[in-house]
């Protein structure tokens, strides 16, 4: 019923018109007592099997959004009714901005992918802090919080936005990300080279400790799929090094060839970060690779190109914790939670793995 409908609606209408109609939608159902009780027993049932401890934080299953949907902190609720078992806002950064000029979003409808050059439009790190001081919440996912520069900072001057964003945020956040790995901030993804990304890092992490002195918030570092193996090996060891917590590949793609895009030349030539089910197997790579660097030392998230279960049962086996997912929403509806922790449940039920987290890395531990 969802696709006849995206195909009567939601195509027809512009990227960005729909996912703010779809987006007010489900914060309106969220927001009905009876109403949002039905949708969460209807869209969100819970598997005892499926249950999930990462980052020092219990989580009701490993399937959470990935940044980028919810910007502003203004529908948790709504996308835990949904079935995420945890919701990442952002990408925030130090001040509020409006992003690139419209046309920003772009479905490519035969390849199920989108292309965005948002630009990181959001409130404000200021306004999303007061956001989540204030919230109420009806639901609890984990709440993490990405964050980015402002564009209009200097390079050499990211460091200091990023600690403003963290100090005003750690306090509210279940895990802090930085994000350095989007393709439409200029000189953003320059910051994940580790002579830049060392001094980053360690600042924020000095913020979130200063600003939060009950407990410890889990800092994650975003990366790109187009970062070279030898890149990614770095920040591996980087991350290591320095404590982190964690690490979520990837973000986006600037990538065009040898992806197979069938979806019209005008479309595929748009320029910004590209998501969905053709970035599938690089992000792949890049998390076995990182798995294999870095092991059960650090928590690592799966994203990039999740459809369904079997995507996300492979990114556990490649040494996901955690998996994410954004563009299959679009295309697949508000069904999509229930069917990838029904998805998962199956294939744990019929794998040789007592727990999910017995099966994190199992591939990758077999040809090590």
């Amino acid at each position: 019923m969802y696709k006849y409908f995206f195909r009567l609606v939601f195509k027809r209408l512009d990227p960005e018109q729909a996912h703010h109609l779809a987006f007010r939608w489900i914060r309106l159902a969220a927001r009905v007592p009876v109403l949002r009780t039905f949708l969460a027993a209807a869209l969100a049932p819970r598997y005892k099997e499926l249950r999930t401890e990462a980052l020092g934080l219990r989580m009701h299953g490993p399937f959470g959004l990935a940044a980028g949907f919810d910007k502003n902190a203004v529908g948790i609720d709504g996308m835990a009714m949904l079935g995420f078992d945890h919701v990442e806002i952002g990408t925030v950064t130090g001040e509020p901005q409006p992003g690139n000029p419209k046309q920003r979003l772009f479905r490519l409808v035969e390849d199920r992918a989108l292309i965005n050059r948002m630009g990181f439009n959001n409130d404000g790190s200021l306004r999303v802090a007061a956001r989540l001081a204030s919230r109420t919440p009806v639901f609890k996912p984990v709440v993490g919080v990405n964050i980015g520069k402002t564009k209009v900072v200097p390079e050499e001057e990211a460091v200091a936005d990023y600690v403003k964003s963290a100090e005003r945020l750690a306090p509210y956040a279940d895990y802090l990300v930085v994000n350095v790995s989007s393709p439409n901030t200029p000189g953003l993804r320059n910051l994940q080279a580790t002579e830049a990304l060392r001094p980053l890092l360690s600042a924020v992490r000095e913020a979130a400790d200063r600003t939060v002195s009950a407990r410890r918030v889990p800092l994650l570092v975003k990366i790109a799929p187009d970062l070279a193996d030898e890149d990614v090996d770095a920040v591996a060891d980087l991350a290591v090094e320095l404590g982190l917590d964690g690490i979520i590949a990837t973000n986006t793609t600037i990538a065009r060839e040898c992806l197979g895009l069938t979806s019209d030349a005008s479309l595929v030539k748009e320029t910004g970060g590209l998501s969905g089910a053709p970035l599938k197997q690089r992000s792949l790579e890049v998390l076995r690779r990182l798995y294999a660097r870095v092991g059960d030392r650090i928590t690592l998230v799966g994203v990039g190109g999740i459809e369904n279960a079997e995507d996300a049962w492979q990114r556990i086996l490649a040494g996901a914790t955690l998996v994410q997912g954004y563009s299959a929403f679009i295309y697949e509806g508000p069904f999509w939670g229930r069917a990838i922790h029904k998805g998962l449940a199956a294939r744990l039920a019929t794998s040789p793995y007592a727990t999910l987290a017995d099966a994190v890395g199992a591939d990758v531990r077999k040809t090590a």
